[in-house]
This record gives structure tokens, sequence and C-alpha cells, in this order.
């Protein structure tokens, strides 16, 4: 056999709706890759994935994913709430370099089962974060202990959409999610740590659920899913960050806006949402940016960050998608040592959202 480096690497996928679509499109611009087997039960979503993927083999179990032998290495972007269940799958029967999608966990009671798999688990596990990746998060993360000085102030805001329509509405609820601020906020979590370079202490937060899907009915259940929310969090070494997100706001020009601030300046990234989205009656979608603003001498420095518009038309996410399946690919063959977004990492973003859930639900300060 040709070592991995020299040769095509096959994937197996678990899962194919619309985050395992964007997963499959980034795949195909990658050269030397091929998607060999697809489990993905829902028809309509099974459907689409063999139009991305008119090799692949579709099979009806993890179980017969597992048995094709040429797979090189797994994704799993499956709901949050199968992730724990099928990574014990894995690992009892074919224990393969794996790409798994955020959240690593959805409940509390789990935690316990993930870090038993992480401290056994033979081969390389890299949690998806693909905010990590957006060229100008890259950018302002390169970029920020120069232009800051070290980071004193963290802040987030994410103005978007609503939740999208998933299959079985799974993202309607918190059994299912984990509740928003552990579904779509541990990416944010995670570039906190990664961008302070320390663990958080305490964790404050108020939010709820104001107006999105409170007219929804499924199966005779109403949407518990919060669509709101402020979250400030305390790092050792005394370093803060807030988080803000609100989601009825589809109408701002700029989805995240992040902002690092210390003894030297600040740095601000402002990226725009999803292209597909943009009016087109507006003309040309916004270009990311990265604001540089030093403290003396004084004057903003403005860098633009565009994207290749082939990444922008293969997924959602600023192009982030394609650049963390690039390094993904280098640890499959064996280009890089470890994966860059670790089970920990993982670990810790799933906590920091809990406790941003259980100080909103429950009035209280929440210390980690």
């Amino acid at each position: 056999m040709a070592p991995l480096g020299l040769r095509t690497i096959t994937y197996g996928v678990i899962g194919c709706g619309m985050m395992g679509q964007e997963h499959l499109r980034n795949i195909a611009l990658l050269p030397g890759t091929a998607i060999g087997a697809i489990f993905e039960p829902d028809p309509a979503m099974r459907a689409r994935a063999a139009t991305l993927a008119p090799r692949a083999r579709l099979v009806d179990s993890i179980d017969a994913l597992l048995a094709d032998p040429d797979l090189d290495c797994l994704l799993i972007a499956s709901p949050n709430f199968r992730h724990v269940e099928q990574l014990q799958a894995i690992a009892a029967r074919r224990p393969l370099p794996v790409l798994v999608e955020k959240p690593l966990f959805t409940d509390p009671r789990d935690l316990a089962a993930v870090q038993a798999f992480a401290d056994r688990y033979p081969a390389p596990v890299w949690v998806a974060m693909e905010y990590r990746y957006m060229p100008p998060v890259a950018r302002l993360l390169a970029m920020a202990p120069e232009a800051t000085g070290g980071i004193r102030m963290l802040s987030i805001r994410e103005h978007r959409y609503p939740f999208l329509s998933k299959v079985d509405h799974w993202n309607r609820f918190n059994r299912y999610t984990g509740g928003t601020f552990v579904e779509k906020c541990c990416h944010f979590f995670d570039l906190m740590r990664l961008a302070i370079g320390a663990d958080p202490v305490r964790i404050m937060a108020t939010g709820g659920q104001a107006l999105n899907h409170l007219d929804e009915d499924h199966g005779g259940r109403t949407p518990d899913i919060f669509d709101h929310g402020y979250v400030a969090v305390e790092f050792e070494g005394g370093v803060r960050a807030m988080l803000e997100l609100c989601m009825f706001a589809e109408g701002s020009r700029w989805q995240e806006e992040i902002s690092a601030v210390g003894p030297r300046g600040k740095i601000e990234a402002f990226v725009p949402g999803p292209t597909r989205f943009w009016p087109d009656d507006l003309g040309a979608a916004p270009v990311a940016q990265v604001v540089v603003s030093p403290r003396d001498p004084k004057g903003p420095q403005v860098h633009a960050i565009p994207v290749d518009p082939a990444l922008l038309e293969a997924g959602d996410h600023n192009g982030s998608t394609f650049y963390q399946h690039q390094r993904f690919l280098d640890l499959v063959r064996g280009q890089r040592r470890t994966p860059e977004v670790t089970l920990q990492d993982g670990i810790w973003a799933v906590r920091m959202g809990q406790a941003a859930q259980a100080a909103m639900s429950e009035g209280r300060v929440i210390t980690l």
C-alpha cells in the first residue's frame, strides 16, 4: 500500500444534512481526496449527498460504513446528540482519524464518557471549530499579540438569522442541541480560550427566547431554544471576555464582529454572513475586514480580507470549512502530528456553553 502522503485519502461520512453537505462540497475542492461511504438515514438528505458525492457507497449503518476497507478517516456531521454514541461505536469497531462536528457533546452527564474516550482513543480526533479558520478571524488571531500588546479585553458579537430548518426540527429543542449557547456559541467560547491563552474561571450570563420559533408546533411541542443573550467570562489571570448573540438580526451588514484590546491598542474583525443570504439589489456582498487601531500614534489601519468566491460558494462559513479540511488532511497524511482543535478544546467549549445556559436559566454566577 502506498504511503498516505502519496495516495488518495478516502473519507467515510456520518451525517449529510446541511453541514454535512458543506463538508462534502469542501472536500471535493481538495486534490487527492474521495468520499468512500456515507451513512445518512434521512431519504432527502441521502439523495442530496448522492448528488454531491456520486461515487460514494450509501450504507444503512455505522457498522456497514466502518466495514469499508478503503477508508482512511471519518467525518461526523450528524445531529449534536448523536456524537458521543457514534464516537464510542467507532472506538469499539475501528478507530480511525476523525473530524467531528461541534459540539462534542450536549448532555452534562456525558462529560465522563467523553473524557474516557479522549483518554483511550488511539487515533487523532479533531473537533470541527470552523470559526478559527475564517480568514478574517485567523488574521485577527495572528495579529492580536502585536496589535494589542497582550489581550486584556475580548468582545465577540454575532447578529445573525434564526436557526434554519433541519431534519425532524432537532435544532429547535434544548434536549437535542444542548441549548443555543452550546450548539451555536461553542465556536465563540473556543475562540476566547484560543485568543486569550487561558481557561475560564467564572461565567455570568443573561438571555432567553424572545421571538424565534414561538409560533411553531412540532408534534405538540413548542421550541424552547434561546435566540439572544449576553455572556461575560472571567479567565485565569484576570482577562475578561464578552459574547453578545442576537438571532433575529439578519439585516446586519456584519454577522460577526470581534474586538480585542490591550495596552498597545485594539484589533477588530468584521465578518459578513453567508453570501447566499445577501440581497442582490444591494450589489456585491461585503468583504471581510480587519482593523488595527493603535493607541499611539492614533489612526485605524483597515485591511480588506477577501475570500476566494469558490470557497464562499461551497459553504456558509466564510471559507473556513475548506481551510479546516486542508489542515485535517495534513493530519491524516502524517504531515501534521496533532490536531489543532483537540478533544480537550471541544470539552472546554461545551462546558462554557453549558455554564452560560445554566447562568441564564438559574440566575447565578457559575464557577468553573
